[in-house]
């Protein structure tokens, strides 16, 4: 302002100016308002350009540190007191902007003593797709256990809901997984075991002491107790062990003490190691995921279960496309969701819909129980076709898949509750799993009816698909269930029965494992098969009488191709004669035993046909 008054000043002199100026005085005095002038022009304008770029830095947000903060806002919010007898609301005193006010609404919700409430909450939190990033992981870090497995167990939730697992405890120096899983392993108790368990983890024990000493320098030996697993050759030896291991876990995760030593002893931690490093391993994965599936049967264990980050890496694996992996993650989840879920599912028996929570009425159940050799989920496969693989149908349902109840039948009857069964079995004992273990059909079916019955099967309509040595596991399950008071409701809700390819009077399988040296040492699973059977004869006049008096809906498919086992034996394994229990329509179907309960597309004959059996068996309990 000074410069400018001066500037001012000289001009008036200039101007007003009585006398004539001199010439020199008048230029100087204008080189003078020049240079002031030009230095009040580049003085302004440093000072207005320092200005407008501090105002900038001062008015440019960090999105990133606005995030931060915002998701700091969980931190205000009170402790909530483990003492029941408080009445403490973590939300009554905290301090958010109005447009927040639905995430915390939610959470309140979440924590509300109705269940009604809660489960309102979770779904409207899994149905919010429209909010920030920070806002998900709030829910993450502010919702209680029974909100994250509910929201795990819901279809839609954003995964962004889940944190990240916890950080892994270091390994011990000079140690490794293989290592530590032995440890783990030798530290359950050794008591009180059946043969099978005895048995794993001898052989695992023993194995990892062998592959200690080849990583020292010595041999890898595959001998001794190794036979059962000779195939094994071209795997990798230290994962060879850890899979030994981990069979022998899976077994001991079925004894409920033994559930609370692997706790204790880090193991939850010490498997998830094992998931991640396995990543491209499914099967090593699923074995882990079965052992977390039985430990989450203990409801005490739920909260370490949670803790561990368990919860976050199955709601991941609940999005796979991957049958078998969503499948097993849905059991764990199920097992720890105990607001929604009553049923207690056992090692074998998955749901394959509904997998999440729903609100569909579940009318009916629909069990799957497959034969020999056969599995949960490739027994029940689209029959494997070439054109079925390379063709890109315009339908998605016609597009091939790997478990058809899954796939087909969820979509055309949503209203069944579908599960599939899964059991050992084998040809020969040479190539058993455990080599002491002798499962008769009547051991068997037993077992299975535990399971089923903990799994709620008999408090709804009940139809059973069966496939081979299945069909007669579900006869013997319906006679012992008659037996039993306890197992009434099996027996009174059992609408329909479908048979695939079940030799009712026999098999030319056990004929043909004496004199063929594949078969050496037939199992007691193909003895029991035999045509001359008096265990196999009674069981069929026995169920036929009582199927007749309980009006049963029967439904009997029967192949008429020869089946290729291996390379050298070609033999029709159930003959038509075989395959007629005397009661239900009998349908022969030109595929192999094999094939006979895997359509070749969604419109085939076998499928629609079962289709309609399923649908009109229970047509009065759908439609009520």
């Amino acid at each position: 302002m000074s410069l400018a008054a001066y500037c001012v000043i000289c001009c008036r002199r200039v101007g007003t100016s009585t006398s004539p100026p001199k010439s020199g005085t008048r230029w100087r005095d204008i080189r003078n308002i020049i240079k002031f002038t030009g230095s009040l022009i580049l003085g302004g304008s440093l000072f207005l350009t320092y200005e407008v770029l501090a105002l900038k830095k001062a008015v440019t947000l960090d999105t990133q540190v606005v995030e931060r903060e915002k998701m700091k806002s969980y931190i205000y919010v009170h402790t909530v007191s483990l003492d029941k007898g408080e009445n403490h609301d973590p939300f009554s005193t905290v301090d958010i902007e109005d447009h927040e006010c639905a995430v915390w609404l939610l959470l309140r919700k979440s924590k509300s003593d109705d269940k009604t409430t809660r489960l309102e909450a979770v779904q409207e939190m899994s149905e919010a797709h429209h909010w920030h990033d920070y806002q998900y992981r709030l829910i993450a870090q502010a919702c209680d256990p029974k909100t994250l497995i509910g929201l795990a167990r819901s279809k839609e939730s954003d995964l962004r809901f889940f944190l990240l697992p916890p950080p892994l405890p270091s390994l011990k120096e000079d140690s490794s997984t293989e290592e530590e899983l032995r440890q783990l392993l030798a530290s359950l108790p050794q008591t009180e075991l059946d043969e099978c368990i005895q048995y794993f983890t001898s052989l695992a024990l023993s194995e990892s002491s062998q592959s200690l000493a080849a990583q020292k320098g010595g041999l890898w030996c595959f001998g001794g107790n190794g036979l059962p697993y000779a195939e094994s050759f071209g795997e990798v030896p230290s994962a060879t062990v850890e899979m030994f291991c981990l069979e022998a876990i899976v077994k001991h995760s079925e004894i409920s003490t033994h559930c609370d030593k692997i706790e204790a002893n880090g193991g939850l931690q010490l498997l998830q190691r094992l998931y991640r490093l396995h990543k491209d391993c499914p099967k090593v994965q699923r074995n882990i995921m079965r052992i977390i599936g039985n430990m989450a049967l203990n409801e005490h264990l739920h909260s370490s279960i949670v803790r561990s980050g368990w919860v976050s890496i199955m709601a991941e694996a609940m999005k796979s496309d991957r049958i078998m992996e969503a499948s097993h993650a849905a059991r764990i989840l199920a097992n720890l969701d105990r607001e929604t879920v009553q049923e207690k599912y056992q090692d074998g028996v998955y749901v394959l819909h509904p997998q999440y929570r729903t609100s569909q009425p579940i009318k009916a159940d629909v069990l799957f129980i497959h034969g020999l050799m056969g599995a949960a989920f490739k027994t029940w496969r689209q029959q494997d076709s070439e054109q079925a693989v390379i063709e890109k149908p315009m339908e998605e349902e016609d597009r091939y898949t790997t478990c058809w109840p899954k796939t087909w039948l969820a979509k055309d009857c949503p209203a069944l509750r579908i599960i599939s069964v899964e059991y050992d079995t084998t040809l020969s004992d040479w190539r058993a799993r455990c080599p002491m273990e002798r499962k008769s059909i009547a051991f068997r079916s037993n077992e299975l009816l535990r399971k089923l019955r903990a799994a709620g099967v008999g408090d709804r309509p009940v139809v059973w698909i069966s496939h081979s040595m299945g069909g007669l596991l579900v006869k013997k399950m319906l006679l012992e269930a008659s037996k039993k008071p306890e197992m009434s409701a099996v027996i009174n809700n059992t609408r329909g029965i479908i048979f695939y390819s079940v030799p009712h009077h026999g098999s030319h399988l056990a004929e043909y494992s004496v004199n063929i040296r594949y078969l050496l040492f037939p199992s007691l699973e193909v003895k029991e098969l035999s045509k001359d059977s008096p265990a196999l004869k009674t069981l069929q006049d026995d169920f036929l009488e009582f199927a007749k008096d309980q009006n049963f809906q029967v439904l009997n498919f029967v192949e008429t191709l020869p089946t290729y086992i291996g390379s050298m034996i070609k033999l029709h394994v159930v003959p038509v004669e075989s395959a007629d229990l005397g009661i239900g329509d009998l349908i022969p179907v030109d595929v192999n035993h094999l094939n006979i309960c895997k359509p070749k597309k969604k419109d085939a004959f076998l499928y629609q046909r079962t289709l309609q059996f399923i649908r009109e068996t229970l047509a009065k309990d759908l439609e009520n």
